[in-house]
């Protein structure tokens, strides 16, 4: 056997031995309509983060369709590496959009139905963002502050910051407000470029080290 085709060989089944290792959950992120598990009626989902970690609790009777996405992302690995891209002082933190553009993509679409809002949007609730009915997908914001004034927008909460707020409170937020009303990072640039343009433009942003649901 020659020395290229040695090298070949190792090299397979080095990528053969990764592609085994690798979570076969991962796989599916790029098929949103394969990630449809019912959610348990109470779980925790931990955000371990360049600040440190911080834990939601999600009650699916809250909002069923919100605390199934959630549950579906979360325990796919959607978040992992993902930017706190929106802090606003006194509001709120907004995050939700891949680092890879390609599932960026794909889930820009992945609308999930509406639910009603039960819960107030409170300090420590987290509810879906949207953009007007029927268009709910990945992006979810952590209230700082009292923010009952959402409620009758739709923004229906699914859960809470039950451990760690301190930390959803320490996360950078010098950038404020996103383009174009303000100088923080431009969504749509972010769902074409990713990670890159966020680290390039924007180093300063915490992010998701990894997201875990908790039994």
């Amino acid at each position: 056997m020659t020395i290229r085709a040695i090298v070949l060989f190792s090299a397979a089944l080095l990528f053969g031995a990764v592609s085994a290792q690798a979570p076969a959950a991962a796989a599916n992120l790029g098929d949103p309509s394969s990630l449809n598990e019912k959610a348990p009626a109470v779980y925790k989902a931990k955000f371990d983060t360049s600040k440190g970690i911080f834990v939601i609790e999600v009650h699916r009777d809250w909002s069923p369709n919100g605390a199934d996405r959630f549950y579906n992302l979360v325990k796919n690995g959607y978040y992992n590496d993902v930017r706190f891209f929106r802090v606003i002082d006194g509001f709120m933190v907004q995050f939700g959009i891949s680092g890879n553009p390609d599932l960026s993509a794909v889930w820009r679409e992945a609308r999930i139905p509406d639910d009603k809002v039960k819960e107030s949007n409170q300090r420590g609730y987290v509810s879906f963002a949207t953009a007007g009915p029927g268009t709910r997908t990945t992006q979810v914001f952590i209230n700082f502050g009292d923010n009952a004034g959402l409620d009758g927008q739709g923004f229906s909460p699914f859960g809470q910051v039950v451990s760690g707020m301190d930390v959803v409170d320490a996360l950078y937020n010098g950038y404020g407000e996103g383009a174009p009303r303000g100088r923080g990072p431009d969504q749509g640039r972010m769902q074409m470029e990713g990670n890159a343009y966020l680290m390039t433009d924007f180093p300063k942003l915490d992010y998701v080290k990894k997201a875990t649901i908790e039994q």
